[in-house]
């Protein structure tokens, strides 16, 4: 069990806060978006951008950011990151028109992608023991996995009473008392002598990341291939750069490739599946939106266990047996619910103790995951593996639900199109189980100081 200082409890306070608040607060606002909507005169057809809109500066930037911070500063990034995001929920919360709430969820994509891998790099460089590293960042998996589930449960009273412009305004009195402690208690860090910024190689991953998300929202094709172009672009210019943005040695490390690409099959596949059921409950078995809050939200704040534990055995049994065992565990949960009918009854008893399993799987791979993808890294570059990951999982967040919709689509019949796109959802994640295993296979070469006891014990 590690004894933390005063002064590192504080800093987990402040940090993991700012983590729940921001999970929160999303949550909040998928509950708001009718409301919200209707507002400011945005009709059905709009509401899609209201998450859009946050979601592809969110994912779009965090690489960027997160680099940025090694040059220039974790804590200044992390503070103008909260700044803005207060900034961004006043105007929100103040909107008239569309215009200005579409405004508002830009600039709080763009201090979600600041605030979300400083805060995390800040943690991985203030921590830094491995087993104690595990455990701490198991604590912000957990932390995440409540904030979504306490969004779900409470933000359909809490826009009910005060009304849609809450959910903004709620998170600005925590944002305010962050801005206060952090000077106080977190000191600056920057990765030594780096301050000359790759500008090719920042222009071409943020454009090709902004194009390939949209093309995935708006299903267009043109701008899918100028994104899938500039990312090629992006690749060539850091290999031939002498100070680039993303060094391809970072990437080539195993546990930075394959913990990313296990984030990005997680993070896709889980979301998507909880908006393919929530249709399911709502349109086929025809329950309330709050029946179907508290179907998701019980298990969503049961699982939050997961990331304490995740974090506690990791540093027992390694990162690599932990993220393949709860990327099977996430995947076999799902299978069950292929088989869901249109009776109520027994599809309850079916997706319950599913959900309650199969979330557990997710918060312990989320926490794995990250886990593994800043393994092996200097603090120098944390911000970078920080900022990979946090792009991973923005990314992974928009585009699952698009593509496990799309299949759907292509049936007749909802029913039969989300049997199919679930099944699709639990082959690739098994699959990738399987591929992330034998892709952490230790390596002679790949010990590193950051790595847990157990894992170093194998290599």
């Amino acid at each position: 069990m590690p004894r933390f200082s005063t002064r590192q409890r504080v800093i987990l306070l402040v940090l993991l806060g700012a983590g729940f608040m921001l999970s929160v607060d999303f949550s909040i606002l998928n509950v708001a978006l009718p409301q919200a909507g209707a507002g400011v005169g945005l009709g059905p057809d709009g509401l899609p951008w209201i998450t859009s809109a946050f979601a592809l500066p969110a994912a779009g930037f965090a690489l960027l950011f997160g680099r940025l911070a090694d040059y220039f500063g974790r804590r200044r990034l992390f503070l103008a990151g909260m700044f803005l995001l207060a900034g961004a929920s006043v105007l929100g919360g103040c909107a008239v028109n569309a215009e200005l709430l579409l405004t508002a969820r830009v600039l709080q994509g763009l201090a979600t992608a600041m605030a979300l891998p400083t805060s995390l790099a800040l943690l991985t460089t203030t921590f830094v023991d491995g087993s104690v590293r595990a455990r701490v960042l198991g604590l912000r998996g957990a932390l995440l996995s409540a904030g979504f589930a306490v969004g779900a449960l409470v933000g359909g009273a809490l826009v009910s009473l005060l009304g849609w412009r809450a959910a903004f305004f709620i998170n600005v009195p925590v944002v305010v008392t962050v801005l206060v402690i952090t000077p106080f208690v977190i000191r600056e860090s920057t990765g030594a002598g780096r301050a000359k910024l790759d500008v090719p190689g920042a222009v071409t991953v943020t454009g090709g990341l902004l194009a390939v998300i949209y093309a995935v929202i708006e299903r267009s094709v043109p701008t899918a291939v100028v994104g899938v172009l500039l990312l090629v672009a992006f690749w060539l210019i850091e290999r031939r750069s002498s100070a680039p943005l993303v060094p391809v040695r970072i990437v080539r490390l195993p546990s930075v490739a394959w913990g990313n690409y296990a984030g990005l099959v997680v993070c896709s596949m889980e979301p998507a599946m909880i908006f393919l059921t929530t249709l399911y409950l709502q349109q086929t078995l025809g329950l309330s939106p709050l029946a179907t809050g508290l179907v998701f939200g019980i298990p969503g704040l049961a699982s939050v266990a997961a990331g304490v534990v995740a974090g506690r055995i990791i540093g027992r049994f390694g990162y690599r047996k932990i993220l393949t065992v709860s990327m099977a565990v996430q995947g076999l949960a799902t299978l069950p619910l292929v088989f869901l009918g249109t009776d109520r009854l027994i599809a309850l008893v079916i997706l319950i103790p599913a959900l309650f399993i199969g979330f557990y799987g997710h918060v312990a791979a989320i926490v794995a995951y990250t886990v593994t993808g800043t393994s092996g890294v200097p603090d120098g570059e944390q911000g970078l593996a920080t900022g990979l990951t946090s792009m991973t999982q923005e990314v992974a967040g928009t585009v699952g639900t698009p593509v496990l919709a799309a299949i759907v689509a292509t049936q007749a019949m909802h029913l039969t199109g989300m049997h199919l796109a679930l099944w699709l959802d639990v082959a690739l994640t098994l699959v990738s189980a399987v591929l992330v295993w034998f892709g952490l296979r230790p390596r002679a070469t790949a010990v590193s100081a950051h790595q847990p006891a157990a894992e170093l014990a194998t290599v």
